[in-house]
């Protein structure tokens, strides 16, 4: 896709239709949030204990977040091609842990339901690649606002599984087990053929044209809010009324519709099309045009002819016959990097490590949610997810929209702002949950704790793609996301994972009130484990802040007159 031979699908709607399947690649991308609707199966059924269910945990941030093969292959391959792979590891996966909660197949080795758990939920790197990377380019002057759209989704997909485990499921963890290993390749082949490479709208539209793209894209932003409502509120209605059947389905029709909503924008612009003269320089209009996604710097205007110095580098030889040669300048912030010029960045590591610490810490409450919540005293931890599901997603499309708008205005606010505020929160949180383990103390947290969880993506996304280009966002996004597992492992499992088992062992030699075995009851069960990620949240507040300076004339220069400039020549660049 990052190949100046890319077949790309000519036409305004095309982008729309595409951005239409993604919503429902993003819900079944969500796959890896339903770890603590059936880990309590896994640790019952296989009598595993807390620390080896953390460590599933581990396999489960794993699979989700180790992209770096598909962010490679998504240059050379197309988006259903992707798809394709990541349908294939979702059905492997889930059917293998299938086989072995549904006791189908007998006496699996721990480290075999470790590696299908890691391949079942590594589905969703090349889903997310393939769809976020698409549309990232298909709409290059809202990467904000898309980053935050479709990540938001995923977040709420939590809420989505969670009303279907509870209502139509009947809170079956093999039935959800077999629907992730069936349904979601299904919903993929279903979608991937719209899923494709359009011509991108850079603004030759002028005014009425930027005014339609932003009142579509608050159609889809306020539809996703409608939809994250209802699926909250017919979760709580669940755990107070006993639904028949017949509710639970009609309710999950209503989600559905909501689902579709977004392909509202390509009928309407169908229905209602405006004609309008092509822009002069333009002389043909073929449906299928063969040219490159992105404007490249190589590719760019030529500079003043008085700027010698950034073309010719070195003269190879002296006197007459002197040879010049031309070598590839080393890229400014806001150009497409490759590989090994981002590695030397320390922009780069510093986005990394304020990152790590926002989505590590806050993944490891996701993970340890049922045992939290059973520590708190809270029977039906059910809710608890779809609060952290409805405020991951609230902060994933929140975190995109309230960023662009900032870095838009006459303040140029920074992106990594956001994280730095949202970690102070984090720290906040953790504090209230380490101190003061209370039912409702527990409830607010989740929700507060997603809603921070989720603006880090959305903010690490569009961050990434202006400071370092589009032409290898793909890989460098994965790169990124190796932070979640990693955060899970030194967090969840070797941190929280290790005390509380340490708790929850010192309670059953003391009798613990009668605890089971590997559970832990009381806020002792957390305590240290909640205190220690609050000051790693202090640390990743200050890093984050030290980022914000060292690029704020990035944004200066990209957002000056408030509105986005592709970085197409260096003397946009400071």
């Amino acid at each position: 896709m990052a190949s100046s031979n890319v077949k790309v699908k000519a036409g305004t709607r095309p982008p729309w239709v595409g951005l239409a399947a993604a919503v429902w690649v993003q819900m079944a991308a969500g796959n890896a949030y339903t770890f603590p609707l059936y880990s309590p199966a896994l640790k019952s059924v296989l009598g595993y204990d807390q620390r080896q269910l953390a460590m599933l945990g581990v396999a489960n941030d794993i699979g989700e977040n180790f992209g770096v093969v598909a962010g490679v292959l998504c240059n050379s391959l197309p988006p259903w091609l992707v798809l394709l792979f990541g349908a294939a590891f979702c059905f492997l996966g889930f059917g293998t842990l299938w086989l072995a909660v549904s006791r189908t197949v007998l006496g699996m080795p721990y480290w075999l339901l470790w590696v299908a758990l890691a391949i079942g939920t590594n589905s969703n790197a090349w889903f997310v690649t393939a769809v976020l990377v698409t549309n990232m380019r298909n709409f290059p002057l809202r990467r904000g606002v898309v980053a935050g759209l479709l990540k938001g989704y995923v977040g709420l997909s939590a809420a989505l599984f969670t009303q279907i485990f509870s209502g139509v499921l009947h809170r079956s963890p093999t039935a959800l087990l077999l629907l992730l290993a069936i349904g979601i390749p299904v919903v993929c082949l279903s979608t991937m053929y719209y899923v494709r490479p359009c011509t991108p709208a850079l603004g030759a539209g002028g005014d009425e044209e930027d005014a339609m793209q932003d009142g579509h894209f608050a159609f889809a932003q306020v539809a996703s809010v409608l939809l994250g409502a209802y699926l909250v509120g017919t979760t709580v209605l669940g755990s107070v009324v006993k639904l028949s059947d017949a509710t639970s389905y009609a309710l999950f029709g209503v989600t559905v519709l909501l689902l579709l909503a977004p392909l509202a924008i390509p009928v309407k612009m169908t229905l209602f099309r405006k004609k309008k003269l092509l822009p002069p320089m333009e002389t043909s209009a073929s449906p299928e045009v063969e040219e490159p996604l992105l404007i490249s710097s190589s590719d760019a205007s030529p500079a003043p002819a008085d700027d010698e110095s950034e073309k010719v580098d070195e003269l190879l030889a002296e006197g007459e016959g002197a040879v010049v040669v031309k070598r590839r300048r080393r890229p400014r912030r806001g150009e497409d990097f490759e590989f090994t010029e981002v590695l030397v960045k320390a922009d780069f590591w510093l986005l990394w490590f304020g990152y790590f610490i926002g989505v590590g810490t806050g993944v490891t409450v996701l993970n340890n949610l049922a045992q939290i919540g059973t520590a708190a005293g809270i029977a039906d931890t059910t809710i608890l997810l779809s609060l952290f599901g409805l405020g991951n997603f609230l902060g994933r499309l929140g975190g995109g929209a309230v960023s662009e708008k900032f870095v838009r205005s006459m303040l140029l606010v920074p992106r990594p702002i956001w994280m730095s505020l949202t970690q102070t929160v984090l720290a906040v949180a953790y504090l209230s949950l380490a101190y003061a383990l209370t039912g409702g103390v527990v409830y607010a947290s989740a929700a507060v704790i997603g809603v921070c969880y989720g603006v880090q993506f959305a903010v690490m996304i569009p961050t990434t793609s202006e400071l370092f280009g589009l032409k290898n966002f793909g890989l460098f996004y994965n790169l990124m996301a190796v932070a979640n597992p990693l955060g899970a492992v030194i967090f969840s499992e070797e941190l929280a994972g290790r005390l509380y088992d340490g708790e929850a062992a010192r309670q059953g030699q003391h009798g613990g009130g009668g605890a089971r075995p590997h559970t832990c009851i009381g806020p002792e069960c957390f305590r240290v484990a909640f205190v220690v990620l609050a000051g790693c949240c202090a640390v990743g507040t200050a890093v984050s802040l030290v980022l914000a300076a060292r690029i704020r004339p990035v944004y200066r220069g990209l957002y000056a007159g408030g509105s986005f400039r592709l970085p197409n020549s260096a003397q946009q660049h400071r």
